[in-house]
């Protein structure tokens, strides 16, 4: 099994595969806040915890330095879905989102990928 590591620079978070491929997740800070942005995997290594690794350490990052998470990604979303108990991490509006609402917002930012993928 490869060990994986997640590296990070000033604008992306990223995972360098043996393949030569990588994964990232693109972000942006402005303020108090991290966006999380794009987040993408190569479809050989999608299903193995890869995206979640990467934005586990960008929440990781904005805790050490104060910062408040905006979900913009659909995976991000997707992730404080799965992780309910992370969600105090996040700015406004997301914090005060409902199951429902936030259920809402994931199935738009998919929508809009999906949309821009086709283009």
């Amino acid at each position: 099994m490869e060990e994986l590591k997640v590296e990070y620079t000033s604008t992306v978070f990223f995972v360098k595969f043996s393949d030569g491929s990588k994964a990232f997740l693109r972000y942006g800070i402005e303020g108090d806040k991290m966006a999380l942005i794009e987040t993408y995997t190569p479809p050989q290594h999608r299903g193995k915890g890869v995206a979640k690794m990467m934005v586990e350490k960008a929440l990781e990052v904005a805790q050490e330095r104060g910062l408040k998470i905006e979900p913009i990604c659909s995976y991000s979303v997707y992730y404080f879905l799965k992780n309910p108990d992370k969600r105090g991490m996040l700015a406004e509006p997301y914090i005060r989102m409902s199951e429902e609402e936030m259920k809402r917002y994931y199935e738009q930012r998919l929508a809009e990928e999906r949309a821009k993928e086709k283009e």
